[in-house]
Order: C-alpha cells, then structure tokens, then sequence
C-alpha cells in the first residue's frame, strides 16, 4: 500500500521537513491523550515510560546544582566530570574504550543521534536502517539529508550479513544498529555483531550503534558494537555509538543522554554541530547526571523490574500464539493480530474505543518512503507485512500491563468468533 504526497508550492513549505509525516508514537499518542482528555481512563501500552523514576539522589543533585547556582554554560562537549565518569563507566562496563574528548553530553539521546547523524551526513549519502526501525531513526537521516535503504531481517528480526551487502551501494556511508533493539527486543550476540562490524569495515562504512537499552537484556549478555574494536587504533575506528540516562536511570524527563564518537575526525565536526545546534546542554541535569552515573546498582533494580514484567504478563501473548517468543532484551515487544482479520490501525483504534487499551500500529515501524532528487518524501510505502503487527510496551506499571494484555487477548478472541 502507498500513498502520494505532493510537495506543496506554497513558499516556505517545501523544505524536507515539510513533507516528513509524523510518527506512528505520536499518532497514537495524541489518540490517546484526546480519549482521556474526554474522560476515558486509558491503559497506555504504547509509550516507553517506566512505571519506576530514578533514584531520589539523581533529583537531589539537580536541586543541589541549582541552588547552588551551578547554572551557567558548560562546554559545548558537557561537563568535564560528567564526560570522566561516562569514561569511566564505558571501561567497567565493557564498552566503548574512549576518552573525554571523544564524549558529548546531549539532551537526550535523540538528540545526540541527531547530531551524529548531521555530522556524518554526505550530499547524496545512503543510510542503512533495518527493515523494522524505530520512526525516529528514519526521521532523523531524512532531515539530516540521508537517503534511507532498508536491510532485511530474518523471521526472528536479526539482520543477515550478506543481507546487509546486498542492500548496499556505492552511496553507502552509514549502518545504523540497534541492540536491544526497538521495536522487536532482538538482542545481537557477539558472533553476529562481530560479521555486522566485518562487513562495514570491509566495505568503508560508519556505524552507528544505538545503545539506548544497554542494560535491559534479559537473555543472554549485552556486547556494546564498539567494544569490539577496542584493540583499534582510535584513529581507524568506525563505530560511534549513542547512549541515554531515560531508559537505563529512568530519567525520561530529564532529557540526557551522550554520544561517543568513534575518532577525533567525528568528535571535531560534532563539535561544531553541537555548538551550532545547542550551545550545550543543561548544566542541573548534568550535575544530576554524575550523581546517577555513580549509583551502579539502580540500573540493574530497574532491568529486574521490567523483566518481570515480561516474564509474567507477556508469557499469555506466547500462549496464545500472538508473540513468536518474549523478547530477549529493551522495553517492547511486537505481536502478530493478522488472524483477527483486521490490520493493525483498524484494531489499534478498535482496541482503544473499545477496550481503553492503547498500542502502536507496526506499520510505522516500517515505512518506505519515495523521495524526489532533493530528499523530500513524494510517497510512502509499507510492506504487506507489517499491516499485521503492533507494538507493545511492557517497561509500564505491572497491574495495568497485566490488564491491558488481558483486554487485548479478550479483544482478539472476540474478532476471532
């Protein structure tokens, strides 16, 4: 299925932007903040908030750095304290082996993946996303001037190497990765990772690993991309990863999050994206931000949390035959509904004015879009396939996650008599 969308000759409102729709999670979103607005108690499964907050020392730090007026400017890359404790943090954990001048603090990690992916961008440029991806990852190469391709994955949404090689050409510069990954909770192990890495060496591409859910994999062990070049002179390396405070501190408010740049080539051009776009971050919540980067247990209390979570309320969508298996890793899970005999809009919106239960359509997870020479979306494009899915979050509060799977199965056997 596909639509067209004309580029509009109104001035001001032909840029890229302009042509970009807005995501799925923001469709869906606005859904259901309308229903509760109109008195409708909505169970909200579709959006990755924690039913936990951080510690109570994170908030003490912020209020701590306010009223003592640490308030003013920081350096475009952050705070030097804050960028010393990630390194230290990435060397304990297993991760990138980097230094301070390599790390930008960011508001969030999204906006860090923004400023990488401007910074990596060429005119011309492709992009490699997986055929699954989170909408925001596609957003941000368009705006940044990418052209998307989209590598295949297999029927348990692991990518295939040799997939990954097909899809590319010659205007290939980037792969993006996403382990665990949203939307699906693939976890990729280091075998695989260590054949993605081979490729995109081989073949002169960046990489860009999304390492929002680090410390969310509930089976088997986490493996950071770019752990695996730590022997790798910086100078020769090609892996530049992004991380965030809201998934691993469940500080989602606070909008932190960092970018670790692969060699200081990156690290000098992020810095003028950085400085052009932000100045630099908040100076509280980086305060806040060494506080919770010294509180080494809270991320795994909060990766307990939301394993039992899948474990328990996720394991009837298994029986029931709607989820192949339960998700190795992050905070959502994809289900199949195509045996209800709706596709996944009609049963997302049926399921909330039904049943007050909201998730995310899959469809968005996997747009195609049409671009014309300038890198403006002219058509959309989904496959057949994703017309059956949806998105369920499972990182939310155990009694209403519980209630809102029990409604939905309820909704399924219905549409299924």
């Amino acid at each position: 299925m596909s639509a067209h969308i004309p580029v509009t000759e109104e001035p001001g409102l032909s840029s890229v932007a302009a042509t970009i729709p807005s995501s799925c999670l923001h469709d869906i979103f606005r859904a259901a903040d309308r229903a509760e607005r109109a008195g409708t108690e909505v169970i909200k499964l579709h959006v990755g908030e924690p039913y936990f907050g951080p510690p109570p020392a994170v908030a003490e730090a912020l209020v701590d750095a306010v009223r003592g007026g640490r308030t003013s400017y920081t350096e475009v890359e952050g705070l030097l304290a804050l960028r010393e404790a990630v390194v230290h943090k990435l060397a304990v954990t297993g991760g990138a082996d980097t230094d301070p001048s390599r790390v930008f603090i960011t508001p969030g990690s999204c906006q860090g993946l923004s400023a990488l992916l401007h910074t990596l961008a060429e005119p011309g440029a492709e992009i490699l996303l997986p055929e699954l991806h989170w909408p925001v990852h596609l957003q941000q190469a368009l705006l940044a001037g990418f052209r998307p391709v989209f590598y295949p994955l297999d029927e348990n949404y692991r990518p295939d190497p040799e997939g990954i090689r097909a899809a590319a050409s010659p205007r290939t510069r980037v792969l993006l990765v996403n382990s665990p990954a949203n939307p699906t909770g693939v976890v990729l192990d280091a075998a695989l990772l260590g054949e993605l890495y081979g490729v995109a060496r081989q073949e002169g591409w960046q990489i860009i690993s999304d390492e929002a859910y680090e410390h969310y994999v509930y089976d088997g062990a986490h493996v950071a991309l770019a752990s695996l070049e730590r022997e790798v002179p910086s100078a020769e390396r090609i892996v530049h990863s992004t991380y965030s405070f809201s998934k691993s501190m469940a500080m989602t408010g606070y909008r932190l999050g960092y970018v670790v740049a692969a060699n200081e080539r990156t690290a000098k051009a992020l810095r003028v994206v950085q400085e052009a776009s932000i100045i630099g971050p908040s100076a509280p919540v980086q305060h806040a931000g060494v506080t919770a980067l010294g509180l080494t247990d809270a991320a795994d209390t909060h990766r307990k949390l939301v394993r039992h979570n899948r474990d328990t309320a996720l394991a009837p969508l298994v029986e029931a035959g709607l989820l192949r298996g339960l998700p190795a890793g992050g905070w959502y899970a994809m289900a199949d509904i195509g045996r209800t005999g709706l596709d996944a809009e009609a049963f997302t919106e049926r399921l909330l004015s039904a049943h007050r239960v909201a998730v995310v359509a899959g469809a968005g997870f996997a747009m195609r879009p049409g671009l014309d020479e300038f890198g403006r979306i002219t058509s959309t494009a989904f496959p057949p396939w994703s017309r059956s899915l949806i998105r369920i979050a499972f990182c939310v509060d155990p009694e209403a996650l519980s209630t809102g799977v029990a409604r939905l199965l309820d909704f399924v056997r219905d549409m299924e008599r």
